[in-house]
């Protein structure tokens, strides 16, 4: 039998990001969406070379930023049973407000913003109607 062509309940797509401290970011995705960590491979002075967190069905990848992959700020959009819940975990993980939730006509999502502490802009979103 043929194995399968990527790793078993990920999604054809994910998101790499390269964070100034991967760790921090992984400790933002942990509180405030109940990630877990899946992967990690450790650099020889303890740095994140890379790491996989799955947050509902999703996998996003990590790593430490250096010379040769510098940090760059990314945006993700992630839908949650209730964003205004998990809107103040990631305040409490220390977010930063981008947009408060709201629902705009037109739009069946109420969403907010957040930033994490890496500059990594987060839009919770909730589909209401």
């Amino acid at each position: 039998m043929k194995p399968n062509f990527k790793p078993q309940d990920y999604n054809s797509v994910s998101v790499y990001i390269m964070a100034a401290d991967a760790q921090m970011v992984i400790d933002f995705m942990h509180a405030t969406f109940n990630a877990t960590e899946t992967r990690r491979y450790e650099t020889p002075d303890g740095g994140i070379m890379h790491a996989e967190v799955k947050i509902d069905d999703t996998i996003v990848m990590i790593a430490d930023a250096g010379e040769d992959y510098p940090a760059f700020p990314v945006w993700m959009h992630v839908y949650v049973p209730d964003v205004d819940a998990t809107f103040k975990r990631a305040i409490a993980a220390g977010g930063t407000v981008v947009q408060d939730p709201v629902q705009k006509e037109g739009d069946p999502d109420k969403r907010g913003g957040i930033s994490d502490p890496s500059g990594n802009i987060w839009w919770i979103s909730t589909q209401i109607s």
